[in-house]
């Protein structure tokens, strides 16, 4: 099989540069030299690799110049290069941008309803709003929306988007909605009652978001369901507190806020 006697002469001392040098890189079959070891890489560090046979069986070799054969010929096993890091990804899944200097803002803007649902948005897309200049605001509502719009005077590269909560059809939310025509305002929303619910319960460890009865305000109630003593400003300390990347959110919230960055964001 061998192209005469490998193991003949001095093959330990080769001359220089004879003997290649070859990464052992995982799942590569080589021999060792001196007990005809035969196996597949599945470790290595900087002084031993570890072989397989087809056994099963695994033993450990030092990484000695020309200790092993490849297709018959001698070869000495480096230490694989290190993979490169991969991208250190930012809380919304996207790339972040090292050094980041926020640009300066746009014109365009993102209103949402309320401060959780500025500070929900601020810890997932952060980094993504000041790659692309986008400041968020919060409306206290959206009551007002037709007349905060006008008030806002939106344009071909002026654009407004507003992220709604409880966006479902045949609510306040979605009359309101409907009252706005401009090409560019884009109205989004989610089908939950408050931000809260755009959690995912098991984040919190929790079965499910409570019911809260008709009547009984939506915060205090999912308190007293849940048996946290403590005031809503805690209670959402609570919430956001467990939030640390998109995954802990909801895909109706997700889709939305990715859509509305996506609006603003687009050449006029």
């Amino acid at each position: 099989m061998y192209e005469g006697d490998v193991l003949a002469g001095n093959w330990r001392r080769p001359g220089k540069g004879k003997i290649p040098k070859v990464p052992a890189e995982m799942d590569l079959v080589v021999e060792d030299a001196d007990s005809g070891f035969c196996g597949a890489v599945v470790a290595c560090d900087k002084e031993a690799v570890t072989l397989e046979d087809r056994f099963g069986k695994r033993r450990l070799f030092p990484l000695a110049p020309a200790a092993f054969l490849l297709e018959g010929k001698p070869v000495t096993l480096v230490r694989p290069a290190a993979a490169p890091a991969a991208p250190r990804r930012s809380a919304s899944g996207s790339v972040a941008v090292e050094g980041l200097r926020a640009r300066v803002a746009r014109q365009s803007r993102i209103y949402v309803e309320g401060v959780h649902d500025a500070a929900l948005v601020e810890k997932i897309w952060g980094h993504d709003l000041r790659v692309e200049g986008v400041v968020v605001e919060y409306l206290e509502g959206v009551d007002d929306l037709p007349a905060i719009v006008a008030e806002f005077g939106p344009e071909p590269g002026r654009r407004l988007g507003v992220l709604v909560d409880h966006l479902v059809p045949g609510s306040k939310e979605s009359r309101i909605a409907a009252e706005i025509t401009s090409p560019d305002v884009l109205v989004v929303g989610h089908p939950y009652i408050d931000i809260w619910q755009a959690v995912k319960p098991s984040v919190l460890r929790i079965p499910a978001w409570p019911d809260v009865p008709r009547g009984v305000p939506w915060k205090e109630g999912v308190i007293a369901a849940l048996g946290w003593r403590m005031e809503p400003a805690q209670a959402w300390r609570r919430i956001l507190g467990a939030v640390s990347t998109y995954t802990d959110l909801e895909p109706e919230l997700l889709g939305r806020v990715e859509e509305l960055i996506d609006f603003v964001t687009e050449a006029p």
